[in-house]
């Protein structure tokens, strides 16, 4: 409880800096230099973050049972034979105009199992680089100060809500494939932000105007539905930016966001005129016309009502409003910087976040729907697009919460707000636990049965078999071929290939 107090007391004052290396305040017992312990709020700050962290460990520890399935059986025999030019290829000529999307399948797919086992600790420690770097970039431009470790707790928990606290974290996660194009596009898209954050030179502004044309061309090419958010986005802070950051500021966000809207739209135009998206489009019935159909419209408002429920009755997103609010209440503001951002009217500013969310999130069901029909609902991969800016809106609703509790809540409601926040962080983070050891003892026995017959097909095609039996082994609801009883044998002719064998039949022999 003391140290809860020494947080409100922290919130409420502001502080002298120190010199560099002295968190504590207290001299130190040597020259400079020398490591003294830290803060007690630096230290609860990483006690707290050291709970979404091992978990984001766990899981990354869980992907040594990944094993390739569905859509990356046919995938890895191109790579083999072709290599990553000739997925691209195929990906921009046969399957669905996603060049972008082909260089990244092609990357990991370039090393067989291995690239699969070493995805989900690559891309989880992606996200967090970026959002941690997004934090305190943010924090930086608004001239405000946390104590260390802080940042830190704010993006290793929205990192673990945003991998985890989906209803089906394996395709959000462990399957490459789906992630690339749902999971990791809209971080690759938010880590364009971080140039144009950290400029202050006009060699670093131009030096963020090419990342954001670069990053805006590539996304276009990468994901449909993260260009819709990068759009829904760029549009509001060319209509919002003036009243967000200082004149100074403005011309150059402008810019900005105007170069990364240019590039989007190029890199879109090179997909949706690929001959790949238009056989993609004729072969789900994915035009225009059945886009914008008043029925199509209709029901894609109904499956996005449905996300919503979902969404919202998922408790564990409340750890990254809690997380928000420490940040909220424990920042103050810097001695030293220039800020950028303006102070801004705090409803305003949150219902133009939540409205850019809802905007996005029905357009992107508005453009999947034709393809996955009712099964929109419960398509949670393609969420992802849009999900990541509402765990950012909420994480900032959280920070504008704590800071109006900092300025006009009396020092008791402060010091009960942060227990109750810090207390909501621990819960969804532990929250999160049963559900990943659960799917981690399913990849762990599918990573038994996958590897024995993988061994017992190698065998088959090294003594000159052509055709050999496969027993299908799914985990989370991934394909894998005769599905449905057998009616359906897709992706069987890619596994043959894979093994090069003539053709693999179906048996029901337990691997």
């Amino acid at each position: 409880m003391q140290l809860v107090r020494d947080m409100a007391v922290g919130a409420s004052h502001t502080t002298v800096p120190r010199e560099p290396g002295d968190s504590s305040g207290k001299p130190g017992r040597g020259g400079g230099g020398r490591w003294r312990l830290p803060s007690p709020l630096t230290a609860f700050a990483l006690v707290l973050a050291a709970l979404p962290l091992a978990l984001l460990a766990a899981a990354a520890w869980l992907g040594r049972h990944v094993r390739p399935s569905a859509d990356e059986w046919c995938f890895l025999p191109v790579v083999r034979d072709q290599g990553i030019g000739g997925l691209i290829g195929k990906f921009y000529v046969t399957d669905n105009g996603r060049v972008g999307n082909g260089l990244l399948v092609g990357l990991y797919a370039r090393f067989p199992v291995a690239g699969h086992q070493w995805y989900a600790a690559l891309s989880a420690l992606l996200v967090l680089a970026v959002l941690w770097a997004l934090v305190a970039l943010v924090l930086r431009r608004a001239r405000q100060s946390p104590p260390r470790g802080l940042p830190l707790l704010v993006a290793a928990t929205a990192t673990a809500v945003f991998l985890l606290a989906t209803p089906n974290t394996y395709k959000t996660l462990y399957w490459p494939a789906g992630s690339v194009s749902h999971t990791v596009a809209p971080v690759l898209a938010c880590s364009a932000v971080l140039p144009a954050l950290a400029a202050v030179t006009r060699r670093g502004r131009a030096a963020a105007l090419a990342a954001a044309a670069v990053a805006g061309v590539f996304t276009g090419t990468l994901s449909e539905e993260t260009s819709v958010v990068a759009l829904v986005v760029l549009g509001g802070l060319l209509l919002l930016g003036r009243r967000l950051v200082t004149d100074r500021a403005w011309p150059f966000l402008r810019t900005w966001a105007l170069t990364g809207a240019v590039g989007i739209v190029a890199g879109t135009a090179v997909l949706v005129t690929s001959p790949g998206s238009r056989h993609r489009r004729e072969r789900f019935g994915a035009g225009t016309t059945s886009i914008l159909a008043p029925d199509s419209l209709i029901a894609a408002a109904r499956g996005f009502a449905g996300i919503v429920e979902t969404v919202l009755t998922t408790w564990q997103y409340g750890g990254v409003v809690a997380a928000g609010v420490l940040l909220g209440l424990l920042v103050r503001p810097a001695r030293t910087g220039t800020a950028v951002l303006r102070p801004c009217r705090p409803l305003p500013l949150a219902c133009a976040g939540l409205l850019a969310v809802l905007v996005s999130g029905y357009l992107c069901t508005v453009i999947t729907y034709p393809v996955f029909g009712p099964r929109v609902v419960t398509a949670a991969r393609t969420w992802n697009d849009y999900l990541l800016l509402y765990i950012l809106v909420l994480a900032g609703l959280g920070a504008l919460l704590g800071r109006a509790l900092r300025r006009r809540a009396a020092r008791s409601w402060t010091v009960t707000a942060a227990a109750t926040a810090a207390a909501l962080c621990a819960a969804s983070t532990a929250g999160l636990a049963p559900p990943l050891h659960r799917l981690g003892q399913d990849m762990r026995v599918r990573a038994g049965q996958w590897d024995r017959q993988d061994a017992s097909l190698r065998a088959a095609a090294a003594r000159g078999a052509e055709v050999a039996p496969y027993t299908p082994t799914p985990v989370a609801g991934m394909l894998e071929p005769f599905r449905g009883g057998g009616r359906l044998p897709w992706p069987a002719r890619c596994v043959a290939e894979y093994y090069r064998l003539d053709a693999v039949t179906r048996s029901t022999r337990v691997p």
